[in-house]
């Protein structure tokens, strides 16, 4: 494969493990575990593998010469930095639990596995990717595993490679996926393992027992770079106000984690609005005052961050949200209906077919907006939130509203904006020296788990903000996370999401600094990514962690 000058000194980079993983780490079981909510019914749904307790490694000696485990490997769903080091981990400590274990990875996701498409990851295979972004050493898929069929499909693949375990790299859905083909395997028997590694940089998937989701760190490093590049043009320009929508699609991490990197002029927080009742006019009026008053004190300009998922948390928003996504539910006869009318039909059509209050919001919004609204719905059956111009939606009616203002002799300058997106930018990027490390050692905990004849269990790897070689590695059993939620119209069991906590210290310390940022001008230009130099420049975790742990 062709490389850059980067690449090939970033091949160098050796990934740092904790010191329990280093030579063969001891297994201590702790407390055993529940779900976070609706134990009756995850219990009943997962009679094998509900309520197994916690597992660290210590250091220590166990048995030397152990037999050889061959083991599959899927990513599965978006990408995220770092993902080609959690496989380098587990390649790495299966060879460590034997040289003749066997490595394979499936192709182009869990479709893979059901398709039977697999290559062998050898040693020169791994070593081309190692710190490297992507997941192109094997490919991503959204091909989900949930029907039996499948489950049956993948076992004759897992036999005829001699597998004992398969490690699934993915979101919470995927680990959802994972802990239901664990149960299904336990149930049959079959001596197949399922471990689960929390990828996302959404940055949702987290708790106690997993402090980050991979991938979070080095796509909020790359997206601050970005805004601190904006907000210098915008300081020097001095006539743009920059509406930025960042990924995330239902929770606010990456936008308050680039906040306090950055010190943009508006950031608003999904989680805030919600809990404030907010209308859509609140957000609006909020965004309009801060410009209003900037204008005022000569700054016709700023910065303003918008998480991705904001329509969702707006109470008349997500009421609206949720009446199409019942209205337009894949296989209903509404759904069928509304395929078959003329667009220009659509948004009439609908109105008629949801509550009063929803459908003066769906009439009230821009037409463009009220389509992408209703477009077809994602594998879970909820809005494609990414396909929502949130930021345009935001930005006409501020700029209506400045309008209104000007009338009124409350605002004097003139509006100019840009709009952009933050997504894709941040997804495969080189794993910053955090990233690198924190998915080494998840990988290489997975084998552990695996070599320990452990399912249903996702790597864990916490404490850290410490040095990696004080990293407390492990494994949390997965159903701990999980509750039951509506997908399709019906309840099932899924991993829960982890949103801003608004009594947390990250959350608590923006909003002690959000007035001083909205009408000074106080930017932060971090810069790119650095891999190589001082450790206090290139090894430090995200501001979250540092706020939540100190």
């Amino acid at each position: 494969m062709n490389i850059s000058a980067l690449q090939k000194e970033r091949a160098k980079y050796q990934p740092k493990l904790p010191k329990s993983l280093k030579g063969i780490g001891k297994l201590v079981e702790g407390e055993k575990t529940q779900s976070v909510a609706d134990q009756d019914e995850i219990k009943k749904l997962f009679p094998n593998t509900y309520g197994m307790p916690l597992v660290s490694f210590e250091e220590g000696t166990v048995a030397a010469n152990r037999a050889p485990i061959n083991v599959g490997v899927i990513l599965s769903g978006g990408q995220a930095p770092g993902g080609h080091n959690v496989i380098s981990g587990i390649f790495d400590g299966i060879k460590n639990i034997n040289p003749k274990s066997r490595l394979y990875g499936f192709l182009g996701g869990p479709e893979g596995l059901i398709e039977h498409k697999y290559i062998e990851l050898t040693a020169e295979i791994i070593d081309d990717y190692r710190n490297t972004g992507g997941f192109d050493i094997i490919g991503s898929g959204r091909t989900k595993l949930e029907e039996e069929w499948q489950f049956d499909k993948a076992l004759e693949i897992a036999k005829d490679l001699d597998l004992t375990s398969l490690v699934i790299i993915g979101g919470d859905d995927s680990n959802t996926n994972a802990c239901v083909l664990a149960e299904y395997y336990a149930g049959k028997k079959s001596g197949m393992q399922v471990i689960g590694c929390p990828k996302t940089i959404d940055g949702d998937l987290k708790n106690e027992m997993i402090e980050a989701s991979f991938g979070f760190d080095t796509a909020t490093k790359v997206y601050s770079e970005l805004i601190g590049n904006i907000q210098r043009d915008s300081n020097s320009a001095k006539k743009y106000w920059h509406f930025i929508k960042l990924m995330g699609r239902s929770a606010s991490h990456i936008g308050l984690e680039c906040a306090l990197k950055t010190q943009p002029n508006i950031t608003l927080i999904s989680e805030e609005v919600e809990k404030k009742k907010q209308t859509l006019s609140d957000v609006v009026n909020y965004m309009a005052g801060i410009i209003a008053k900037r204008a005022e004190n000569g700054d016709s300009f700023g910065v303003a961050l918008i998480p991705e998922g904001l329509v969702e948390f707006i109470p008349e928003m997500k009421k609206l949200i949720a009446e199409l996504n019942d209205l337009l539910a894949e296989g209903t006869k509404t759904e069928r209906e509304f395929k078959h009318l003329k667009k220009s039909h659509r948004i009439t059509w609908v109105a008629e077919m949801i509550s009063p209050e929803s459908a003066k919001v769906l009439l009230s919004i821009p037409s463009r907006i009220a389509s992408q609204l209703m477009l077809d719905r994602d594998p879970h059956g909820n809005v494609q939130v990414s396909l929502i111009e949130t930021e345009k939606l935001l930005g006409e009616m501020v700029g209506k509203k400045l309008e209104e203002m000007k009338s009124e002799g409350k605002y004097v300058s003139n509006f100019g904006i840009q709009y952009h997106f933050f997504g894709y930018e941040g997804r495969c990027a080189a794993p910053s020296n955090f990233d690198a490390d924190y998915c080494y050692t998840l990988g290489f905990a997975a084998s552990a788990l695996v070599s320990e004849g452990k399912t249903g269990y996702m790597s864990s790897v916490r404490n850290l903000t410490a040095p990696a070689d004080e990293w407390i590695a492990g494994g949390v059993p997965t159903t701990m996370m999980m509750n039951m939620e509506k997908r399709h119209g019906h309840m099932k069991p899924v991993i829960q999401k982890a949103l801003v906590d608004l009594e947390g210290a990250p959350y608590k310390y923006f909003k002690s600094k959000r007035g001083e940022w909205a009408y000074n001008t106080n930017f932060i230009y971090p810069g790119p990514i650095q891999y190589f130099g001082p450790s206090d420049v290139c090894d430090v975790t995200t501001e979250t962690l540092k706020l939540e742990q100190e």
